[in-house]
């Protein structure tokens, strides 16, 4: 049976879901993050030597990386499901859009989790001027524009078409959730973005991802 090392508020949310719109069975192996660092606990790593989550095992297999374990799961069990026809423009979305969701859009919103948590980290007082100065700056300068710019592609892209890849659901979708859902508390969508809004909507809607919330337990990116 598929195993997945499921740390809370992480990436491996992604896999839950995919395995409840799948209905393949599987357990959950849940770790903690530290309170204090809020990094995944040393036990990840007796899984997988970078010790980070999301990880499946599958019998002696062990699968690391979102977009490796959906490509596993939808070659060993999907039966054809949730990806399009190769050889189609859906199979080349659906591709892109595998790839952007950690390629693209979530390098920016972690530095901005980072700035964020260095402008108000706990800094000798004649200094802290300094410190939030920098993050200001970096955050305004490069992480904002490139953020924004981002979401005002992806909000396009959906004027076209209901889901990532196409008119159907496909696990581009359950790849690109993170990124969105990350940008949803720690960026704002707002009103100006009412494609985004309404994806997400959807999204959470789906009975395999209120199942996989249940099945992962309380889950939340806000950082």
């Amino acid at each position: 049976m598929i195993t997945v090392h499921h740390l809370e508020n992480s990436r491996s949310q992604r896999v839950l879901w995919l395995l409840e719109e799948l209905g393949v069975p599987y357990e959950v192996r849940r770790y903690e993050r530290d309170r204090k660092t809020m990094l995944a606990p040393p036990a990840l790593a007796r899984v997988h030597p970078l010790g980070k989550s999301p990880v499946i095992t599958d019998g002696e297999m062990t699968v690391a990386e979102s977009g490796a374990i959906i490509e596993y799961l939808l070659d060993t069990c999907g039966d054809g499901r949730l990806r399009p026809r190769p050889g189609t423009p859906e199979q080349r979305r659906y591709t892109y859009w595998l790839h952007f969701a950690e390629g693209s859009a979530m390098p920016p919103l972690l530095m901005k989790l980072v700035f964020d948590k260095v402008r108000t980290a706990p800094v000798p007082f004649f200094i802290k001027p300094v410190v939030k100065g920098i993050a200001d700056k970096v955050t305004k300068s490069f992480i904002a524009p490139n953020i924004e710019r981002q979401l005002d592609y992806m909000e396009a892209e959906l004027a076209t078409r209901p889901w990532f890849a196409g008119t159907e659901f496909s696990a581009a979708d359950i790849q690109m959730s993170f990124p969105l859902e990350a940008a949803a508390a720690r960026a704002g969508l707002g009103k100006s973005r009412p494609r985004l809004m309404d994806w997400l909507s959807r999204i959470h809607a789906r009975p395999a991802y209120q199942r996989a919330l249940t099945a992962g337990g309380p889950y939340s990116v806000a950082g």
